[in-house]
């Protein structure tokens, strides 16, 4: 039964809940972003693409899988 879970692969990476450090707003964002992610309400950077995983600027409240 284990050989099949390695059937259907996982996705490297996820969504978080990021909290904003500037006005306290919560919004979810890819963790791996091309473009920088800013705040919806106040337009402060919230993740800056790094090649791979972003570098997050706010508070990460919970992972989402």
């Amino acid at each position: 039964m284990s050989k099949w879970k390695n059937l259907i692969p996982r996705p490297k990476s996820n969504f978080a809940q990021v909290k904003c450090a500037s006005c306290g707003n919560e919004q979810i964002i890819f963790l791996s972003p091309a473009t920088p992610v800013t705040c919806n309400v106040c337009s402060a950077i919230l993740a800056v693409s790094r090649g791979g995983k972003a570098e997050i600027k706010g508070e990460i409240i919970s992972i989402l899988e």
